[in-house]
C-alpha cells in the first residue's frame, strides 16, 4: 500500500503529489497491457493506448527547458501524427515551464477544458448520505464487475464510446488484482454512477465521478465521491485531490475539499480528419 501522504504538506508538495497520482491514473494500466505503451524519460510522459480515441492517451508531467521545449513539444505531438490517434495534453500546477499552455498553442495545440485542482483532508470529510433513493455502491474487484464499470462508464458518455468498453475489458485481469492502486465502484440502482480512487503519490485521488443525467441531483454523485475516500481513510490516507469540473464544485466544496489550483486539457483543433 502507498505511504500516506505526510501532515502539513507545503502547497509545492500537494501539487507534486497531485501530478503523481494523475499519472498513475493515465498510466498504470497502459504500462502492464499489451498493444498499450508508456514512453517516459525525466522531462515527459507519453501515454499512448493504441486505441482510436484520446480517453486514454495523454501527454503529461512536463519538465520541460526552455533551449529543448519547442523539440520536445513537437516529439510528443509527432508520436501521436505517426500512429494517427487522438491525444490529450494535461498541464497542471507541477510542470514546467509556468507558460508551457501558450508554448502548447504555438506549436497548434487548443485549450479543450478547465478544471479545478482541489484537495481535501481526510479526517475532515463532512458527511452525506451514501445511500440515496436505495442506492447501493459497490467496488468492482473482479474482472466481470471491472467490465460492468466499463459498460456503465461509456453510457454514461455522449455519445457512448466503444473504446471505454474495450480499454477496461482488456484492463480488468490487472484491475481486480489485490494490489491494484486504481479502485472502481459502480453505483446501483440499475447501474447508473461510477467513480475511480487512484491510491498513489501518498494521495487518494478521484477521478470518472459520473451519474447518469436522468439521476443526477438526487445526491448520488456526493455519494459516490465519499465512499471511496471513507475506504481510503480507512487504509490510512490522509489527503484527497481530484481534479473538479464546473459542475461538480459544488458537490465537492459541500464535502470539503478546496481549490489550489487549475488542470487545462490541451487538444489538436481536428485530428486526423
Amino acid at each position: 500500500m502507498n505511504v500516506p501522504f505526510l501532515d502539513n504538506a507545503t502547497p509545492e508538495q500537494i501539487d507534486l503529489a497531485a501530478e503523481a497520482n494523475m499519472v498513475t491514473h493515465m498510466s498504470w494500466v497502459q504500462r502492464h497491457t499489451a498493444g498499450m505503451r508508456v514512453i517516459q524519460d525525466d522531462e515527459l510522459t507519453v501515454v499512448d493506448s493504441g486505441l482510436a480515441s484520446d480517453t486514454f492517451s495523454y501527454i503529461c508531467r512536463a519538465r520541460l527547458y526552455e533551449d529543448s521545449l519547442p523539440r520536445r513539444i513537437a516529439q510528443a505531438i509527432g508520436h501521436f501524427n505517426t500512429v494517427q490517434r487522438p491525444f490529450s495534453w494535461w498541464v497542471g500546477p507541477a510542470d514546467r515551464p509556468d507558460d508551457l499552455g501558450q508554448s502548447l498553442i504555438e506549436a497548434g495545440l487548443e485549450p479543450a477544458e478547465s478544471e479545478v485542482a482541489m484537495v481535501a483532508d481526510l479526517a475532515t470529510l463532512n458527511a452525506t448520505d451514501l445511500t440515496p433513493h436505495g442506492l447501493r455502491i459497490e467496488r468492482a474487484t473482479t474482472p466481470k464487475h471491472i467490465r460492468n464499470f466499463g459498460n456503465t462508464l461509456a453510457a454514461l458518455m455522449t455519445p457512448s464510446e466503444e473504446t471505454v468498453i474495450r480499454f477496461y475489458e482488456a484492463a480488468a485481469p490487472l484491475l481486480s488484482a489485490s494490489d491494484a492502486p486504481m479502485w472502481l465502484y459502480v453505483g446501483y440502482l440499475e447501474p447508473v454512477a461510477t467513480a475511480e480512487l487512484t491510491a498513489s503519490g501518498g494521495v487518494a485521488g478521484l477521478y470518472n465521478i459520473s451519474t447518469l443525467e436522468l439521476h443526477r441531483h438526487k445526491g448520488i454523485g456526493s455519494a459516490l465521491t465519499l465512499r471511496p475516500l471513507l475506504d481510503a481513510r480507512t487504509e490510512g490516507f490522509k489527503m484527497g485531490i481530484l481534479q473538479a469540473a464546473a459542475d461538480g464544485l459544488g458537490v465537492y466544496t459541500r464535502l470539503g475539499f478546496r481549490a489550489t489550483g487549475q488542470f487545462t486539457e490541451y487538444q489538436l483543433p481536428a485530428p486526423f480528419d
